[in-house]
């Protein structure tokens, strides 16, 4: 940004102020200019920093940053970083939820016709972190979550451990066990 345009401006508008107070003045005005002129970047570039620090705290976590390249400014602008940040934990959940195979999703009921239906439900927040934290764990939706949690409901049996398997050798969907043996 090239701050010479304003520094002539502010000496113009001294020589103006000046003439008014004749000729002596004008002189003196224009001795003054030219050691002002450091005077009036540093003021100008003082200005331009406060309005980059107001609009970084409107940005954040971006920033805009005034440096000088010579006697002129210039302005870096470092956009807010992307959403997507690597989380070890959320990554050691997926890899270890893609080892267990999924629960089979709930049997239809006779009575079901294939339609389906929309309702809105608000939770409080603290319950819907929990059901988002359960529907992950067992590898659904949270919707299809909450339509198994309340079909056993309705049905009046446990609804997260989903439909029985009927093998002989007891396994379920909820009885995986997963590492070394010797």
């Amino acid at each position: 940004m090239d701050l010479t345009q304003y520094v002539d401006q502010l000496r113009q508008e001294l020589a103006v102020a000046a003439a008014a107070g004749g000729d002596e003045a004008r002189a003196l005005a224009e001795r003054l200019t030219a050691p002002l002129e450091s005077a009036a970047r540093l003021t100008l570039l003082n200005a331009l920093s406060a309005a980059a620090d107001e609009i970084t705290a409107d940005l954040a976590p971006g920033s805009v940053d005034v440096r000088l390249r010579g006697i002129d400014p210039e302005f870096v602008v470092t956009p807010p970083p992307a959403a997507e940040t690597f989380d070890a934990k959320a990554e050691y959940e997926a890899l270890m939820a893609a080892q267990v195979p999924p629960p089979p999703p709930a049997a239809p009921d006779a009575a079901d016709d294939g339609g389906t239906a929309r309702i809105n439900l608000r939770l409080p927040a603290h319950v819907k972190a929990r059901v988002e934290e359960a529907a992950s764990r067992d590898g659904l939706s949270v919707n299809a979550w909450l339509v198994r949690a309340v079909s056993g409901a309705v049905d009046g049996s446990d609804a997260r451990s989903g439909p029985k398997s009927g093998r002989r050798d007891g396994w379920s969907p909820g009885n995986n066990f997963t590492g070394w043996v010797r």
